[in-house]
């Protein structure tokens, strides 16, 4: 039986980090191509490649609105005749992100936004949302890099693509603190604030969940046992249906207040129960660095 080729199609809005995640792939072994016309996709998926090179490797294809011959409803054409045909394996990813963080990023860099090299940055990210809109509408995974380092959307690209085919539901398993926000990409979030908090034990407070005396002191609330097995046991219904709808990539965010007791344990122990089950999620915890702060926990949870 003949191998797919797997193809991944990126573009997003400009300053998103098409380049980070196209230089990410890279490092990770895929073929990479940036601005190439669609109309020469074709060509380039006929040649064989150079000497010595594996020609089983994945293909990642940026495109954006600077590419010749750029037309969403054309793009739009090209991607259901590669989705249609069965020696490929498509993948589309659009990178998006807030107006202001771009004119940020644009301020900070002092580059022109490619779409408005005469006028504010904000009037080209206007225009070009409206000529994108059409692709985020249609691509199959969108992720918003607002709130991403460079560093946080190399790991995201890691996360999603490390897999050799693209066939399996890649998994994360996260903690954050409610006090710092949600995080974006979450598509299930699970609110550990309810357990008794390490917080307030004077010589649990500077350990975290990693911890086995915060994990022990956690898991004497009487709620633990039976609340965090239901959220394993519905996590072990919900994840192989996800795959089965061909959802590629799933985030599962535990938080507390601060992001560095409860949620931490909470999320080692899920991720061990699934390890157990057949998946391979990867853990992050995105606040467990911070500095503990009473004055956060103080608000919070209502004290004076």
């Amino acid at each position: 039986m003949t191998t797919r080729k797997r193809i991944l199609l990126i573009t997003g809005m400009s300053g998103a980090g098409k380049s980070t995640a196209l230089d990410t792939l890279e490092d990770m072994g895929w073929e990479v191509v940036d601005n190439l016309p669609l109309t020469l996709l074709d060509r380039l998926l006929r040649t064989p490649p150079a000497g010595g090179t594996d020609e089983g490797r994945p293909l990642a294809v940026g495109i954006d609105s600077r590419t010749r011959g750029f037309a969403a409803d054309g793009i739009i054409r090209r991607i259901q005749t590669l989705r249609d045909d069965p020696l490929y394996e498509l993948t589309t990813l659009f990178l998006d992100c807030a107006g202001a963080e771009l004119e940020r990023r644009y301020s900070e860099t002092r580059r022109r936004h490619p779409m408005a090299l005469d006028r504010p940055a904000a009037d080209g990210i206007a225009r070009e949302r409206e000529l994108l809109a059409p692709l985020r509408r249609d691509f199959g995974v969108i992720l918003d890099t607002t709130g991403f380092s460079r560093n946080d959307l190399q790991h995201d690209i890691r996360a999603r693509f490390s897999g050799e085919r693209g066939a399996t539901t890649t998994l994360l398993i996260q903690s954050f603190g409610f006090a710092r926000g949600l995080p974006r990409n979450a598509d299930l979030v699970f609110d550990m604030r309810f357990l008794r908090n390490p917080h307030w034990d004077r010589e649990l407070r500077p350990l975290t969940g990693l911890d086995g005396d915060v994990a022990a002191y956690v898991a004497e609330d009487p709620a633990y046992a039976q609340a965090v097995a239901q959220i394993e046991s519905l996590l072990l219904l919900l994840l192989p249906r996800y795959a089965l709808e061909g959802k590629s990539y799933v985030s599962v965010a535990f938080g507390c207040t601060g992001g560095r007791h409860r949620s931490v344990h909470v999320a080692e122990r899920v991720a061990a129960t699934l390890r157990a089950g057949g998946f391979s999620p990867t853990v992050q915890h995105r606040d467990l660095a911070t500095t503990p702060k009473d004055a956060i926990e103080d608000r919070r949870n209502g004290r004076p």
